[in-house]
């Protein structure tokens, strides 16, 4: 039996804005401030985080050739500068 759960974690993320106006997550900053470089985003979609709960634009990325989760959590606002946060998916047992 698998006692594994997941835990929503919000992180900073380092983005740039391609010329069409997509955001492209080029570094997470993880909760003890070690960074990890994005080496590619494969895809991005709409999409659940399933384990964790919560829902947004997922990417899915490769990091030191490992694929993972990353998701952005848009705000309601339609004001303000806060556009939204980044979250993954840690596991906890």
């Amino acid at each position: 039996m698998n006692d594994e759960q997941s835990i929503k974690v919000y992180v900073r993320v380092g983005v740039v804005f391609n010329d069409d106006g997509r955001m492209m997550p080029r570094f997470i900053c993880w909760e003890d401030g070690v960074k990890y470089r994005i080496d590619r985003v494969a895809e991005i979609s709409q999409a659940v985080a399933q384990r964790c709960g919560g829902q947004g634009d997922r990417y899915t990325i490769l990091i030191d050739g490992k694929q993972s989760y990353l998701f952005f959590e848009r705000n309601c606002s339609l004001t303000g500068n806060n556009i939204g946060r980044w979250f993954v998916e840690r596991k906890i047992s």
